[in-house]
């Protein structure tokens, strides 16, 4: 089941489309799952993937984090390749903060506890979305039992909001999943993450996917998706949400 809502935050409503399972078995209710996206935003790529944690049964939320913003696009994962596009989509993510997507999460929150969705969340970004589910984890450690970044960007940079500088709040279990070759996240950060990481005393993995390129993950990125990466992605995420949810 899939439909439209909206989301009223401290800055104005978030679109948001909300996926819970056609069937979920006896005695086993739906864990929450808020889904961040990537750069492009919201769109057919993004929503067969939360379908599919849907149908693993969970029920997910994919909200808009350039609600800000007003209508925008519709962008493709083509887009970054075009100049204009690409300079809008920039703008976009550089005009929504850490700080902004975090007071979000609240909201976002919220809005599953209004669809009766209680218990442990876990949470999955996917590049520009990557940082957003590790602050999200250290923001609401009590909520959060799980989180997912794939070829997240400056996860462990020199920035004030850089999310490792908050891994000694994080109570999750956490993965992240590398992009063999990244400009946005480079062996530096993979180590420094891992230090905040380890020194935080969180449960985690830091995984190399060797030979995919930022973006592998989602389906329409012509000529980055992998099929091969992607399934791999699919079933560390889907162990993760398992072990770490129930």
């Amino acid at each position: 089941m899939r439909r439209d809502i909206d989301i009223t935050t401290a800055d104005g409503v978030a679109k948001a489309t909300f996926f819970r399972p056609d069937q979920q078995p006896v005695g086993k209710p739906a864990r929450g799952v808020i889904f961040y996206m990537d750069g492009m935003g919201p769109r057919d790529a993004l929503f067969q993937m939360a379908q599919r944690l849907a149908d693993a049964g969970y029920a997910v939320l994919l909200p808009d984090l350039f609600y800000r913003f007003g209508g925008y696009g519709p962008f493709s994962g083509a887009s970054f390749s075009k100049e204009d596009e690409r300079n809008k989509i920039m703008s976009m993510i550089r005009g929504t903060t850490q700080a902004m997507t975090k007071a979000d999460t609240k909201a976002f929150i919220d809005a599953l506890d209004a669809e009766n969705i209680a218990g442990p969340l876990g949470v999955v970004g996917y590049c520009f979305g990557g940082g957003r589910a590790l602050t999200a984890a250290a923001s609401y450690p009590d909520r959060i039992a799980a989180a997912a970044s794939f070829h997240g960007g400056n996860l462990a940079g020199d920035a004030e909001d850089s999310p490792h500088r908050l891994a000694d709040k994080i109570k999750a279990r956490v993965y992240v999943g590398v992009a063999g070759v990244d400009g946005s996240f480079p062996p530096e950060q993979s180590a420094r993450l891992a230090e905040a990481l380890r020194v935080g005393g969180v449960d985690h993995m830091i995984e190399n996917y060797v030979g995919m390129t930022h973006g592998w993950t989602v389906p329409d990125r012509d000529g980055v998706y992998d099929e091969r990466g992607a399934e791999r992605h699919w079933k560390r995420l889907l162990a993760l949400f398992e072990e770490a949810l129930g």
